[in-house]
């Protein structure tokens, strides 16, 4: 680390975004402490068949399904997302997919991927926040596992209303249709990794996989994400 980082740090001391404390030199945005106690769901420990992984099952050519940890709101590690999203704060995204790709690298999750697709966000959306936070979390992976980013492969046409207050198939209604690729025969027989911030039904996860899945391509899915709802 420079000198010169050592230099802003006592300046202007950076606080971690969960508990609020000064992060040392080498710490991003997360404390150590805050870090190790993550509510970690260990789902790349069985990532086939986790309850992550069951809600997709029959909806979409899934092979694993893993998030980080365990997400609710108005707690601690509901901010990495808060302000990931809404508080202008891109490479939050960055460092939590680098961290979350260097635990999960031991356990093989990565293995046969062939490409990693961010769940985009509609080009208003983009436009207002400057930036599409799934695709800073693929971008974090990447850089540890090497594994190619496609932003581009699908779009999303536009946003229909929260997802918030919806039940589980309310949310599926409410995404059909909402994806569109224009090369979906170029993933024929690849693994693509599906990237989001964070999983609460899998609706949106499983309308983007539909979109680069017509029935005439042989496509797996495997999905990762930061945060998993769990109810």
């Amino acid at each position: 680390m420079s000198i010169w980082r050592a230099l802003i740090d006592l300046i202007a001391p950076r606080p971690c975004v969960m508990c609020g404390e000064r992060l040392d030199v080498e710490e991003e945005f997360v404390c150590r402490t805050c870090l190790s106690e993550l509510p970690r769901t260990h789902y790349d420990r069985t990532p086939y068949e986790n309850r992550m992984a069951q809600m997709f099952w029959g909806l979409m050519p899934v092979e694993r399904a893993a998030a980080w940890f365990y997400y609710a709101p108005a707690t601690k590690t509901s901010q990495i997302i808060y302000d990931l999203k809404y508080h202008h704060q891109p490479d939050i995204g960055m460092v939590m997919g680098q961290q979350l790709a260097h635990e999960y690298m031991a356990s093989g999750f990565f293995e046969g991927i062939d490409a990693i697709i961010p769940i985009p966000i509609t080009k208003e959306r983009q436009l207002q926040r400057g930036y599409n936070q799934s695709a800073m979390i693929a971008r974090g992976i990447s850089s540890e596992t090497g594994i190619p980013v496609e932003e581009t492969a699908v779009r999303r046409l536009h946003f229909e209303k929260s997802q918030t207050k919806l039940g589980r198939w309310e949310r599926l209604k409410n995404v059909e249709q909402q994806f569109q690729t224009d090369d979906a025969a170029r993933w024929h027989g690849k693994h693509i990794l599906l990237v989001d911030d964070v999983t609460t039904t899998g609706a949106t996860i499983i309308a983007c996989a539909n979109a680069l899945h017509p029935k005439q391509h042989n496509i797996r899915f495997s999905v990762l994400t930061l945060g998993y709802t769990y109810s």
